[in-house]
Formats: C-alpha cells, sequence, structure tokens
C-alpha cells in the first residue's frame, strides 16, 4: 500500500514529523505515544499504509506478525519485558482508533489492572453468552 500524504503515521515514517522513536527495522517503526496511557507507551506502526489491523490481516498477515515480534523486542529494549506488557489493536472508530493508520499500542512500565466491563448503554449484551 502507499503511503497517505494526510495520514500522520505516514508522514512520522517518512521522517516529516518528528517522533521519539525507539526501534525501526526494514518493515516497522516504534515510537513513543505523545499522549501516553501506561508510564511505557510504545507505537508500532508498519511503513506501509493499513487502514486497521482487520485491514492488516486481509493483505499482508506476515507483516502482522512482525507488528508483534517488534513490539516483543521494543518492550525487551524498552525494559518491560520482565515485568510484562499488554498489546492493544484498535479497529475503528468504536474501539477508540483515532489515526486510520493501523498502529499496535505497547503498555507497561507498572500494573495495569484488568480490563473494566465497557458501558453497553442501551446496547448491553445479554448475560451468559
Amino acid at each position: 500500500m502507499p503511503r497517505m500524504a494526510d495520514c500522520l503515521f505516514c508522514r512520522i515514517v517518512a521522517g516529516d514529523v518528528p517522533a521519539s522513536v525507539v526501534r525501526e527495522t526494514e518493515r516497522t517503526v516504534v515510537f513513543r505515544d505523545i499522549a501516553p496511557q501506561a508510564r511505557t507507551h510504545l507505537l508500532v506502526v508498519p511503513r506501509e499504509h493499513h487502514q486497521d489491523a482487520a485491514a492488516l490481516a486481509g493483505a499482508d498477515p506476515g507483516l502482522l506478525a512482525a507488528l508483534v515480534t517488534d513490539a516483543a523486542q521494543a518492550a525487551a529494549v524498552d525494559g518491560i519485558d520482565r515485568s510484562g506488557y499488554r498489546l492493544v489493536f484498535n479497529t475503528g472508530p468504536d474501539s477508540g482508533q483515532t489515526v486510520f493508520h493501523v498502529h499496535l499500542h505497547v503498555l507497561g512500565g507498572a500494573p495495569l489492572g484488568h480490563f473494566g466491563e465497557p458501558d453497553f448503554g442501551e446496547h448491553r449484551r445479554p448475560s451468559g453468552g
């Protein structure tokens, strides 16, 4: 996939927008999130533009696997591999995805706790299923 001129992460990958880069490979770039949600919050992005994890899985499963591999290596470089970390893909607006270039969040550096029950409001899922 070509780069998208209006995509923030494509511009970071191209070096047009500064970022605190932790690690680079031929296929990915890892940098610190500018609005961290944990003591350590890294983003692993492919150099190619894909809208989200589902699109990437359909187009290039090997690159999707490379994101996870590079996330583990970045966690080790950042020193959070032994204590543990969380990997998160947000896919689509309801998930909280705000930049529509697939990216894998690496969160750690302190206890993260458990995921809470989301507020489904009137769309509450029935229990037991």
